[in-house]
């Protein structure tokens, strides 16, 4: 029988997101997979944890083409950035919070290349009058990223509604970047 290596990774994420110091053994547990078979496909840890960040960086590219950032006006792309991340939330917490993705060699290029087009988007909107300029396009991004990783991270301990994953990180994040108005 063929093993689904992306519901692996999808079923690591979770776990390892709930419970940083799994190991091996209860990651094969929660993918439903002998720890042989693990092995047969992640050599061990660190091989995981590169296999969740490809996985990861192609969904966010995936999410950020689908999103189309450069169409229509800053407010309306963010809005459809945030729904096109919602199926990769869990996963998106889960690297944005692994220590291992950034030593040794350094950040992968592919995070760089995702933080550039994200900056961009709230620059957009800062450049056109939209957003307030009294906070950076990068703290912004992190931003969000810290928001996709709460939510996700309320949804899955039932703290909140997974319906609610839109509306809490657009009211959220667009009531605090909007530019504000003096009468």
């Amino acid at each position: 029988m063929a093993v689904d290596r992306e519901a692996v990774l999808r079923s690591a994420a979770a776990l390892l997101t709930r419970k940083a110091t799994a190991t091996m053994d209860e990651v094969a547990k929660a993918a439903g997979i002998s720890r042989a078979t693990l092995h047969r496909h992640f050599a061990g840890r660190d091989a995981l944890i590169r296999a969740l960040e490809d996985l990861g960086l192609r969904e966010c590219e995936a999410a950020l083409d689908e999103a189309r950032l450069h169409e229509g006006t800053a407010e309306a792309a963010f809005r459809r950035l945030v729904a096109a991340s919602e199926p990769s939330a869990g996963l998106i917490a889960f690297l944005v919070t692994e220590n291992q993705l950034f030593e040794g060699e350094g950040m992968n290029e592919g995070w760089d290349r995702l933080d550039r087009r994200i900056e961009e988007l709230f620059r957009r909107g800062q450049e056109d009058g939209e957003f307030r300029i009294d906070l950076s396009a990068a703290w912004l991004t992190d931003a969000f990223y810290g928001l996709v990783s709460a939510a996700a991270w309320a949804i899955a301990s039932g703290r909140a509604a997974a319906n609610d994953y839109h509306p809490m990180l657009v009211e959220m994040m667009l009531g605090g970047v909007r530019r504000r108005v003096t009468p």
